[in-house]
């Protein structure tokens, strides 16, 4: 019983992928069924550089993933010095700090960290936030200033007030 359409030199579809199920390649679009191998034709040497491409994606793939995991093992321990920081520099020892990579510069590895100055629901108190940048030092970075806000506020420039340190006086309403 034939299962496929017959092939230029009397071959079926399904000759071409020994083991397949009879009648697998028969639901595939024409571009997408097996191709019957000519007398003349050598597949080697398509074989070779179909390898040689995937071996070069997967290399690719492997440095990319690589850098992304090192990369983002950098990022975890600045974050986790800048927490450990404000808990420091503060005395409190608070769990719900809110962490802002972005204001100070996506790239620049500047963090400013805010948290209540008393107990309660993140910023249902006053806050205290601090501009925390360099190298970590014994589980810790530099702070280089900060403000507080008011409760129930996003860290928006109007509302800074009590601003220290030089570089949290750049960052607040004169």
């Amino acid at each position: 019983m034939s299962t496929g359409a017959p092939q230029p030199g009397g071959a079926s579809p399904q000759a071409a992928t020994p083991g397949a199920r009879p009648g697998w390649a028969e639901g595939l679009p024409p571009a997408l069924r097996p191709r019957e191998q000519g007398s003349g034709e050598s597949s080697g040497r398509r074989w070779l550089i179909e390898t040689a491409l995937l071996l070069a994606l997967g290399v690719f793939l492997l440095v990319a993933t690589i850098n992304d995991l090192s990369r983002q093992q950098g990022v975890n321990s600045r974050l986790n010095a800048d927490l450990r920081t404000w808990r420091a520099y503060t005395g409190h020892d608070y769990q719900n700090l809110l962490v802002d990579t972005q204001l100070l510069g996506a790239t620049s590895k500047r963090e400013v960290v805010c948290g209540n100055t008393s107990p309660g629901a993140p910023k249902a108190e006053t806050q205290i936030c601090l501009l925390i940048w360099g190298p970590i030092a014994n589980g810790r970075r530099p702070v280089h200033g900060g403000w507080y806000l008011p409760p129930r506020s996003e860290d928006v420039q109007r509302l800074r007030y009590g601003c220290f340190g030089p570089d949290g006086r750049r960052y607040c309403l004169p």
